[in-house]
C-alpha cells in the first residue's frame, strides 16, 4: 500500500477585515470582552453577495494544485468539508468541481463540521492508500457571515466566526516513514444538541424538549415555519461551558492516540495544529501536553473559528511562514458539533 502526502497547499481569506472593535456597532460587546474569552482580535467576512464557500474553496484550490504541479483536469476525486454550503443540496463538492472545470470525477462533501477537515483528509488517505486514486483534493471552507446573528442575543457565538477556505493536494509515495502515518476519528452523540443548528430541520422536534409550534396537518410542515423565522429561531446555538469541557478532555486524548500509535511521544512533535475554536482551548491542550510555545500553531487571533477551514489554514500559514519543513512530525487535531473529535499525524 502506498502512503499519502500532501503535495501541495493552499489557502484564502476574504479582504473584508472586521476587527473586535467594528462588532460594537452591531452588538454589545467590546474587545476586552471578546479576548479574553476567545483571544480573537479579528477576522474575515466574505463579500456579502461575490463569494460563497465554494468560490473561497476554489481559490485556496488553485494555490494548493499550482504547489503540487497539478492542473484541475489532473484531479481524481474531491473531498469538501463545509458547515456551510451554498445550497443545502447539493453540496459544494459538485459547484467546485464545476467552477474549475475538471472532469466527471466524484465529489464527496462531509459534515462534520469543527473536525470536516480531518475527517476528509482521512477519507482521501484511504483513496490513496488502495491505489484508486492518485490526486485527491481535500477542500475545507466556510461562509458563517452569510447567516449569522449579528445581534447582542447571540454574541456568544457571532463573534467568534469567521469566513476562509484552505485546500490540500494528496499524492501517493513510497518513501518511507513519509505522509500521513495515521489518522483518528471518534464521536459521541450524546450531547449533541449542546452545540447545533435546529432549524431548518426534518426531526419534527424529536430531540429538543422545548417544541415550538407546527402547523396541525397531514404531510410536510415540519421543516421550518414562518413564526420562527420570524422569532430568529434559524441560528446556531452554542453551551459554551459544556464544550470547553469535552474539548479540554478529548483534544489531548486523541492527540496522544495518534502518537502513541507510532510508537512517538509529544517530544517527538514539531508541530500541533489544532482547529482554531478558542484560543483558551489551545493555550488549556498546550499546557496539559507539556508542548513549548514553538510546537504549537495558532492563529485564531487574526481569522476566527473558520470551523471546517481551521486546520487547513493554519497548516498553510505555518507552512509559508517556515515553520513547517521537510521531515517534520505534524500533529492535526480538531474538536466540534456532534460531538466529533479527531487527529491525523503526518511525516512532513
Amino acid at each position: 500500500m502506498y502512503q499519502s502526502k500532501i503535495a501541495g497547499i493552499g489557502y484564502y481569506v476574504p479582504q473584508h477585515v472586521y476587527t473586535n472593535q467594528d462588532l460594537t456597532r452591531f452588538m454589545d460587546t467590546s474587545d476586552e470582552w471578546i479576548q479574553e474569552r476567545t483571544g480573537i482580535r479579528e477576522r474575515r467576512f466574505a463579500d456579502r453577495h461575490g463569494e460563497t464557500t465554494t468560490t473561497m474553496g476554489v481559490e485556496a484550490a488553485k494555490i494548493a494544485l499550482e504547489r503540487a504541479g497539478i492542473t484541475a483536469k489532473d484531479v481524481d476525486f474531491i473531498v469538501f468539508a463545509t458547515l456551510s454550503p451554498d445550497y443545502y443540496f447539493p453540496g459544494c463538492g459538485v459547484l467546485l468541481q464545476r467552477e474549475m472545470g475538471m472532469g466527471e470525477i466524484g465529489a464527496l462533501d462531509v459534515r462534520n463540521q469543527c473536525s470536516g477537515f480531518v475527517y476528509a483528509l482521512s477519507v482521501a488517505d484511504q483513496f490513496i492508500k488502495t491505489g484508486m486514486y492518485k490526486n485527491v483534493l481535500v477542500v475545507g471552507s466556510e461562509k458563517h457571515s452569510f447567516a449569522m446573528d449579528f445581534e447582542t442575543r447571540s454574541r456568544n457565538i457571532s463573534v467568534i466566526f469567521g469566513d476562509g477556505a484552505g485546500a490540500v493536494v494528496l499524492q501517493p509515495t513510497t518513501e518511507a516513514g513519509k505522509g500521513i502515518l495515521s489518522t483518528h476519528l471518534h464521536s459521541d452523540g450524546t450531547d449533541a444538541e449542546s452545540l447545533a443548528m435546529y432549524y431548518p430541520g426534518s426531526h419534527a422536534n424529536k430531540w429538543l424538549p422545548e417544541k415550538p409550534p407546527f402547523p396541525e396537518q397531514e404531510l410536510g410542515g415540519l421543516f421550518f415555519t414562518a413564526e420562527q423565522l420570524e422569532n430568529g429561531e434559524a441560528r446556531p446555538y452554542m453551551d459554551g461551558p459544556a464544550v470547553f469541557k469535552k474539548a479540554i478532555v478529548k483534544f489531548p486524548e486523541v492527540i496522544r492516540e495518534a502518537l502513541a500509535t507510532n510508537n512517538l511521544t509529544t517530544q517527538d512533535l514539531d508541530l500541533l495544529i489544532p482547529h482554531q475554536a478558542n484560543l483558551r482551548i489551545s493555550q488549556y491542550v498546550q499546557q496539559t501536553l507539556g508542548l513549548r510555545d514553538d510546537q504549537v500553531f495558532n492563529n485564531i487571533q487574526k481569522y476566527g473559528n473558520t470551523t471546517a477551514a481551521s486546520v487547513p489554514i493554519a497548516l498553510c500559514e505555518a507552512w509559508e511562514e517556515g515553520k513547517i519543513r521537510d521531515g517534520d512530525l505534524i500533529c492535526l487535531a480538531a474538536f466540534g458539533s456532534g460531538f466529533t473529535w479527531a487527529s491525523a499525524l503526518i511525516r512532513y
